[in-house]
């Protein structure tokens, strides 16, 4: 799905921050990384994503499975997720999903994709008492939900973040996979993925 500047603006400017966007470190504990694979790894993928993005959710669903079995379980690639929420719902859901603890984020951003047109696209509903009805299911308190959907630090942290992967690596759509430095958009079917990867492995 491709981000134009007005509609990263509109996301951006919906955020209220509470502190200064530049005293984010990357480090910072709210932007920890979330990632699928083993430590060492030979090859790290950065994967940009939008929780609303249909093209992320048909990778999530229809391809990742193979990437897993052929070359995540292998110890051959490692994914780190990176937020890059295309609008107030993704910036929200993402948020969510950081809340929960580590081994439960990807499964849980799993179940988001799988029933994107449940929460995400559905009309006449609360988009976000139908992100906590998931977040339940996956062991968050109420208080620690509504905690993290009121955490403007944290949002202001993955646009901040989202911002500067927009300058550093041109990403202007969802999903996007750095490999080496380089840049690949689209929702890749499993052949050209693992063609990336064996180049990049030389």
């Amino acid at each position: 799905m491709r981000l134009t500047r007005r509609s990263l603006l509109s996301v951006v400017a919906a955020v209220p921050f509470a502190a200064p966007v530049a005293g984010f470190a990357a480090d910072a504990p709210v932007l920890t990384e979330r990632s699928l694979g083993k430590p060492d790894a030979k090859l790290t993928v950065e994967e940009y994503f939008s929780l609303t993005c249909s093209h992320c959710a048909h990778f999530q669903k229809e391809v990742l499975p193979q990437v897993r079995t052929e070359l995540i379980d292998k110890g051959i690639v490692r994914i780190v997720y990176r937020d890059f929420p295309l609008d107030q719902i993704a910036l929200t859901a993402a948020v969510v999903a950081r809340a929960l603890p580590e081994a439960r984020y990807e499964a849980f951003i799993t179940a988001l994709f799988a029933a994107q047109d449940r929460w995400a696209f559905a009309r006449n509903v609360n988009n976000i008492e139908e992100i906590w009805k998931f977040a339940a299911l996956a062991g968050l308190p109420r208080a620690s939900f509504d905690k993290a959907v009121a955490d403007e630090p944290m949002k202001a942290a993955i646009l901040a973040a989202q911002d500067a992967a927009s300058k550093k690596f041109s990403i202007n759509s969802t999903p996007s996979f750095v490999i080496k430095g380089q840049t690949h958009a689209g929702a890749l079917p499993f052949d050209r993925f693992n063609q990336l990867v064996t180049a990049a492995l030389g």
